[in-house]
């Protein structure tokens, strides 16, 4: 995946301000291209003060200038900041409009490997009543995404410690696997690697041995993933010298990905998500979008191709 094109979306916050510290820290140990893109919303057209003893409404053209003129000093702040950071921001972009749509687009544009954003912490019940800039961009980007979390900043960066790489076999979580090697590889991270077994039985109709049959079929289940997350960790290890532990977790595969981030104190999350088609995104959630949305560490999400 490295080196490639970062693009690094900003609107001055401070959760921006964190990732921006991420991706000087990411671009430089992995030789990447840095970008930088701040999206100035839309202002109400009765933003114009001194037109409105004269007209009930400003033009479109002075509307979008208003816009343009204020997130120009936005972004230009922030490649300032990153610069006496000592990154180097290869170009600046800026855009007008809805964030999500820009941000996607322009990461397409101009051909970007990796799109990193900033998160707020909300809490659980906001979490749930609520989407996000970062959840409609991990899951419409072509490429993978970071979500920079608050968490662990005052003591470390993302790259610094642990990294989980959560995995389930499928050809994402492959992709990740490769991302997150090559991450540990270059910081010297430890990683870790879980796959999460959900429990739950489902069962259709009462059945007198369906109790019976299912503890027995749990019970093998566990021993083969437990066998099948050793055997990556150690082929993992063996192939690109890096050390590797694996873990097994039984439940809701999105809740113990997060509640193993949260006992390791991992730093960062890597996990595959599969490119689902516009209309299935909308339907349904995903265990990335869960684990986006409440993990306390930061989330790096590799995407699949699309599929309708």
């Amino acid at each position: 995946m490295f080196p490639t094109k970062i693009l690094l979306a900003t609107d001055g916050s401070p959760e921006a301000a964190r990732a921006a510290r991420a991706v000087v820290e990411l671009a430089e140990k992995t030789g990447s291209e840095l970008h930088v893109v701040h999206v100035a919303p839309m202002p109400s057209i009765h933003a114009v003060p001194e037109r409105a003893a004269y007209a009930p409404e400003a033009t479109f053209q002075e509307v979008r200038g208003i816009a343009e003129h204020e997130g120009q000093k936005i972004l230009d702040e922030q490649a300032r900041k990153i610069e006496e950071a000592d990154g180097k921001v290869a170009e600046s972009h800026l855009r007008v409009g809805r964030s999500d749509e820009e941000i996607v687009g322009l990461a397409e544009e101009i051909g970007a490997g990796l799109v990193v954003l900033g998160n707020r912490g909300y809490g659980p019940l906001r979490r749930v009543l609520m989407g996000s800039v970062s959840d409609s961009v991990v899951r419409h980007a072509h490429c993978p995404v970071l979500v920079v979390r608050p968490r662990g900043w005052q003591e470390r960066g993302i790259l610094d410690g642990r990294i989980l790489l959560a995995i389930d076999g499928s050809e994402e979580a492959s992709a990740a696997a490769r991302v997150a090697t090559e991450l540990a590889k270059s910081t010297g991270s430890e990683l870790h690697v879980t796959f999460g077994m959900p429990t739950e039985p489902e069962m259709p109709y009462p059945h007198p041995l369906a109790g019976e049959r299912w503890d027995r079929s749990l019970e093998q289940a566990e021993q083969d993933a437990r066998t099948f997350v050793e055997k990556q960790a150690e082929r993992i290890e063996a192939e690109n010298e890096v050390t590797a532990r694996a873990h097994l977790r039984l439940g809701r595969p999105d809740q113990e990905i997060v509640r193993l981030g949260e006992e390791l104190d991992a730093g960062l999350i890597v996990m595959g998500s599969r490119g689902l088609g516009g209309v299935r995104r909308a339907l349904m959630g995903s265990v990335s979008d869960s684990v986006v949305r409440h993990a306390h560490s930061s989330v790096l999400v590799i995407r699949g191709e699309d599929r309708g």
